[in-house]
């Protein structure tokens, strides 16, 4: 058995580009897989994709071109039903065999060559065959229709191919994209594999415009990258293209001077690589008259319309000069440049009118506007949310700070929402608190209630940066529990994979801000203090709201390096304060490494048990009566409490949750000692309440900073 490496190329029309680099990859990795699947590739072939805007390709290693045989053995059935009492084959196995491909035309030589062998209780035959392995041009048929059949495609076209029959007619395709030609070769021999129409040869279609030659013609499978870059004009590796562009970016800007920089955006780098066959950046530039708007809506026209990437000064300023990644490269770019400049021109021109414009008018002159928008049709318009999300601030903003600071919350909860309702948002909503923050400033109303407005959305995503003052923070916070606590309370709450009003996001975000502004607010209060902004909209749903909020503070915690029973443990308590639950999760690693904490875990949940169990006759008080304590046992633990639970408690008031753990380890030696000798079910009712009262003691005291049987093995 040889082996050769193989080449196969899909070409189509141009392929949607956001989703070029995963279709390139699933055409490689099934076909691959497949290949691997039948034996004609082995777990060490190199799967190689190449995807460009008018074809996916895969190279694989150490292709054979025939499988090895395989040896099967297959159950046929119970001895007592594929023979008589005589010993003769039944009609039944005679069949079975014949489908099998055996020769029953001796029928005592086919049941001799069957082998028995015990199968759970009964004895069975069994028939043992080889398998032939598969030849190249039926594995690859396969592999392709797989891989063609799985391609994650966004949306698929239907167009018609002319059959080859005599009688005219037409034969319907679906594809991505229509497809013209296909390439199979196994080192330089052409494996005649057909796909969607087409027969597989050894040549294929370069550059649109620049190819040297055309078709380009494959020698081998391994010449195809390098002939299809010399010939066509093409780099076919996505991620070579990639590269290049980078560089190419990177030496432009460098070109340009004075420190600048191309904007940096993976997702705008992806998709101009997967626009371009052959690329070559060219530098641009813009009348320095629209630097006066504001560069957020500069780079996203030039980002989002254009695909063009903007060079950004040393200190981060938008200048005005840009550059694009053409597709061909002429000796004189000035054609280029120059199509791409009166491009781009009008597109500034618009942002710039809608900025005018809407400085033109106040925010504050904008807020009844919103009461014509629709934010959800059982929550009310958006007018009605910005009323809601006022009540919110200011309830936040009177626990943490001062008028002042209700003032500004107050004022920039109100405006908020205003830029959705003028013109630059409108055409970008990408823009929307950004925006809002530029008009504040153009209507004179501060810093602290600018930045307000426009972090007010923040934390726009994960590792996104938080408000910059503290107004920003109660805006944000309340902007978020204003969409949890409503959504929670019409029960629009998210699904496996839905989630429209990103509420994970939003919770996450709420948890991210008490945690890393290390604000005063307690949980419980903060979600029922913003029900009754909704008046009778919504039912009370914050307990439910609670358990969603824990649920992502739990797994954000676990994501950081926390053990999910240091977590558990933590948690179980519902703490109040987040900003503190690290401290305690701290102390908890730090209890749980001591020699002591197993055993006081194990005892914790022993007392948990037992509280549990007598509190279903009515509540059990924490509460001691010296004079009741019998055993040496439960006098020596009520001692120990006595002296070392103060000292404990101290330390937990003063927020040192790991002293405070520790302090209690002390409790393990009268712990253990109590359960070996007191009875805690004693007969006489008020000795049993007193041990129960001193057993909740100790519960009480064990449990402030985390649940400690939950560390329990």
């Amino acid at each position: 058995m040889t082996t050769q490496n193989l080449l196969v190329e899909l070409f189509v029309e141009e392929l949607p580009p956001k989703a070029l680099q995963k279709l390139g990859d699933a055409f490689a990795t099934v076909l691959g897989d497949q290949l691997k699947a039948q034996g004609l590739a082995t777990a060490a072939s190199v799967v190689t994709p190449f995807a460009s805007p008018r074809r996916l390709a895969a190279h694989v290693t150490a292709v054979a071109d025939k499988a090895a045989d395989k040896a099967v053995q297959q159950k046929l059935m119970p001895v007592t039903v594929g023979l008589d009492k005589d010993g003769n084959a039944t009609p039944a196995l005679l069949k079975k065999l014949q489908a099998l491909g055996a020769d029953v035309s001796n029928p005592a030589a086919a049941v001799a060559a069957l082998k028995r062998a015990q199968d759970g209780k009964a004895e069975a035959m069994f028939y043992d065959s080889v398998v032939p392995g598969a030849t190249l041009a039926a594995g690859l048929q396969k592999a392709l229709d797989e891989a063609i059949a799985k391609l994650p495609i966004p949306k698929v076209m239907s167009y018609q191919l002319e059959t080859d029959c005599e009688l005219p007619g037409w034969t319907s395709v679906n594809f991505v994209r229509p497809a013209h030609g296909l390439v199979a070769l196994h080192s330089s021999t052409v494996v005649p594999v057909k796909a969607l129409g087409l027969t597989a040869g050894n040549s294929t279609t370069g550059h649109r415009f620049e190819a040297a030659v055309s078709p380009v013609v494959l020698a081998d499978a391994d010449s195809y990258a390098a002939t299809l870059k010399k010939d066509g004009a093409v780099i076919a590796s996505f991620a070579e293209r990639k590269v290049e562009i980078a560089r190419q970016l990177a030496a432009a800007a460098a070109k340009v001077g004075n420190g600048a920089r191309p904007i940096e955006d993976e997702a705008l780098l992806d998709e101009v690589t997967a626009l371009v066959e052959r690329p070559n950046v060219v530098i641009c530039q813009f009348e320095e008259q629209f630097l006066g708007v504001p560069q957020e809506c500069l780079i996203l026209t030039m980002k989002a319309n254009q695909k063009y990437f903007p060079l950004l000064d040393a200190a981060g300023k938008l200048t005005n000069k840009f550059l694009v990644v053409s597709n061909i490269s002429p000796e004189d770019t000035s054609f280029v440049t120059g199509g791409n400049e009166r491009v781009v021109r009008p597109r500034l021109a618009d942002a710039k009118f809608f900025f005018d414009q809407d400085r033109k008018k106040t925010l504050a002159s904008r807020v009844e506007g919103l009461g014509k928008v629709v934010y959800h049709n059982k929550l009310g318009t958006q007018g009605e949310r910005v009323e809601r999300v006022r009540a919110i601030a200011k309830a936040i903003a009177k626990q943490l700070g001062d008028t002042q600071l209700v003032q500004d919350a107050d004022l920039a909860a109100q405006l908020a929402k205003t830029d959705l309702v003028t013109d630059m948002v409108g055409e970008f909503p990408e823009l929307q608190g950004i925006m809002g923050g530029y008009y504040a400033l153009n209507d004179g109303l501060g810093e602290t209630v600018a930045h307000a407005i426009e972090d007010h959305y923040k934390p726009r995503f994960a590792g996104d940066a938080l408000p910059r003052n503290t107004a920003g923070v109660v805006v944000a916070l309340a902007d978020k529990l204003e969409t949890l606590v409503g959504m929670f309370g019409i029960g629009n709450l998210p699904t496996g994979d839905r989630d429209p009003f990103a509420l994970r996001r939003h919770a996450l975000g709420v948890i991210r801000m008490l945690v890393e502004k290390d604000l005063p607010l307690e949980m419980n209060a903060l979600l029922a203090g913003a029900v009754p902004a909704f008046g009778d909209k919504i039912t009370d749903a914050s307990a439910q709201l609670a358990d969603f909020i824990y649920d992502r503070l739990a797994g954000s915690l676990r994501e950081q390096g926390y053990s999910a029973q240091e977590v558990d443990a933590v948690l179980a308590l519902r703490p109040q304060r987040l900003a503190l639950v690290e401290k305690q999760l701290a102390a908890v690693r730090a209890f749980a490494a001591l020699p002591e904490s197993p055993a006081l875990a194990a005892a914790n949940k022993r007392v948990g048990n037992i509280l549990k169990k007598a509190e279903v006759e009515g509540p059990v008080d924490a509460h001691v009566n010296p004079e009741l304590l019998q055993e040496k046992a439960e006098q020596d633990l009520y001692a120990a409490l006595q002296r070392f639970v103060p000292e404990a408690n101290a330390q937990f008031d003063a927020g040192d949750y790991t002293a405070s753990l520790q302090t209690l380890a002390v409790l393990r030696a009268p712990v253990d000692a109590f359960f070996d000798d007191v009875m805690v079910n004693a007969e006489q009712l008020d000795v049993r309440m007193n041990r129960l009262g001193l057993l909740k003691m100790l519960h009480n005291a064990m449990n402030r900073v985390a649940d400690l049987s939950r560390l329990a093995v």
